[in-house]
């Protein structure tokens, strides 16, 4: 599992571009530079990150910024149709980007996959927020299964 002090693991996902196509980025051209808090959920529009998990970066986005942190970004193993879509139901767009990590080769980098087998979902990534600085995690909250305590906004902004 990555670790602080870990540069963050540099893989294509991909975002949506203005004309809302998917476009490959990687992750370290993204999450490289500056201080960064990403934060992982295991789907879109499921029903804890809809109502909890994003709503709590977005609420806070203002706060983020005016502690010094350049990007918030999400990442799920989702398409990116699908996370522009949520991150447009969520009023997010412009305020976190929307990694979609679609085939979960950022989740095995990270080394956080979970089996959503059991509950139809497949493969997905853990839940967990991490805080970068120029590349390098300063900070690594994981969830346990099931919870949501550690990795939401209100957590997290006590790191930075």
């Amino acid at each position: 599992m990555a670790q602080v002090g870990d540069r963050i693991p540099d893989v294509e996902v991909r975002v949506l571009n203005a004309d809302g196509a998917p476009e490959v980025v990687k992750t370290g051209e993204v999450l490289g530079a500056g201080k960064v808090i990403l934060f992982a959920v295991p789907g879109a529009f499921t029903p804890g990150c809809s109502k909890v998990h994003l709503p709590s970066y977005v609420d806070n986005y203002d706060d983020l910024k005016a502690k010094g942190v350049d990007t918030i970004a999400c990442v799920a193993v989702n398409d990116a149709w699908t996370m522009g879509a949520w991150a447009d139901a969520q009023g997010a767009t412009g305020k976190v980007d929307m990694l979609a990590d679609g085939n979960g080769d950022f989740a095995e980098a990270m080394d956080l996959v979970m089996d959503g087998s059991g509950i139809g979902l497949g493969k997905r990534s853990r839940r967990y927020a991490a805080v970068i600085e120029d590349g390098v995690i300063t900070s690594l909250d994981v969830e346990e299964p099931g919870k949501m305590e550690v990795s939401v906004c209100e957590a997290v902004i006590q790191k930075v």
